[in-house]
């Protein structure tokens, strides 16, 4: 054997053994690197931190997928969720541009993946739903005039609440806010946040939203479990010998959670983003938010073209919605893409003390 094929053989050998002891999450870091697109033959660098992310994504993305391929209908649904079926060059775009951001899918409330199924190209895009925490992080990197703090309230019926606007006789926007009764505050109309700005207090401004608004960003398939309304009621069917549908249920929820949450994306949409601040990979996330937004508004309009007229008022604060079409399979396809989707929105509203709630997800 001559000196050439001796270190062929070892490199091999090294390579087995590189497989073996790497991570599953540290493969996915390599493939990562691998499919990014640089431009050229050069690998993309990545810091440690972001290294650590990126393998977080992996741990994240492979539950949801393993999750979501127990949930899966078969007949209706053919392509298995599994790696061998996902878009890997454009999570890795995604991937390396949210862990560039600093956003972490173990975190709470930071991002979501959702697995859509893409007909034309027969894989699985994965799609990310930033939370309020995920939100807070973007805009204090790139956002233009951040707060120094945001104080976020919500208002009950026996509190005392007046709105102090800037006017010629008051520089900066206030209010006055007090509690009469800590231990029955009464109905829940709304709420409000006050952004501060220390050292430019002029700036400072109160946003009020009152219950009807709030409501209105309340999304399309929120769980009742979280907002409270009707939810089905499921009941063991002795005969058939499995549980069966037996009409609705009125579930209380946790309105007071879900109220806060509105408020604080709300809050950390309404930053501008700041121009000078902008690099390739905040725009590769800006990119994803407006093809999102793309589709649900498409999604919308086949929708509510098959039910009613509409205006663009109706789809302003579009959903992701089943496709109103002719073909059941395609309908069953889009309501498992709705069902990913509610669920990623269920794990953001539910990372608090009411996702241990006895019963939760049955």
């Amino acid at each position: 054997m001559n000196t050439e094929n001796s270190k062929q053989l070892v490199k091999q050998k090294d390579n087995q053994l590189s497989k073996k002891d790497n991570s599953p999450s540290e493969r996915f870091t390599q493939a990562v690197m691998r499919e990014f697109p640089t431009g050229g033959d050069e690998k993309i660098n990545l810091t440690a931190h972001q290294k650590k992310l990126i393998q977080n994504y992996f741990i994240k993305l492979d539950g949801t997928l393993k999750d979501s391929e127990l949930k899966r209908y078969a007949p209706n649904n053919s392509l298995e969720y599994n790696w061998n079926n996902i878009n890997m060059n454009k999570l890795a775009q995604d991937v390396v541009a949210y862990s560039s951001i600093g956003l972490d899918p173990l975190q709470k409330n930071h991002i979501n993946p959702i697995p859509y199924h893409n007909k034309k190209s027969g894989k699985y895009d994965v799609t990310f739903i930033e939370g309020f925490n995920g939100l807070e992080l973007k805009a204090k990197k790139y956002g233009f005039e951040v707060p120094d703090d945001v104080i976020f309230e919500l208002k009950y019926s026996t509190d005392k609440f007046k709105s102090l606007k800037k006017n010629i006789n008051r520089e900066i926007e206030s209010y006055e806010f007090e509690v009469t009764n800590d231990f029955d505050r009464g109905e829940l109309e709304g709420g409000f946040y006050y952004m501060i700005y220390k050292d430019n207090p002029e700036r400072n401004q109160l946003i009020v939203m009152n219950r009807r608004q709030i409501e209105k960003r309340r999304p399309e398939y929120a769980a009742a479990e979280f907002w409270g309304g009707e939810k089905d009621n499921w009941e063991y069917d002795q005969a058939q010998n499995k549980k069966v549908k037996n009409g609705k249920i009125e579930v209380e929820g946790w309105e007071e959670e879900m109220f806060l949450k509105t408020l604080k994306r709300h809050c950390w949409n309404s930053i501008n983003i700041d121009s000078q601040k902008i690099d390739d990979f905040l725009m590769r996330v800006i990119e994803n938010e407006s093809q999102s937004t793309s589709r649900k508004l498409e999604e919308e309009v086949k929708t509510k073209a098959n039910k009613r007229k509409f205006d663009t008022i109706d789809i302003e604060d579009a959903e992701y919605e089943e496709e109103g079409n002719q073909q059941v399979a395609e309908e069953d396809t889009e309501a498992e893409n709705e069902r990913l989707y509610a669920e990623a929105m269920a794990e953001e509203e539910g990372q608090s003390s009411m996702a241990n709630t006895p019963g939760f997800g049955a």
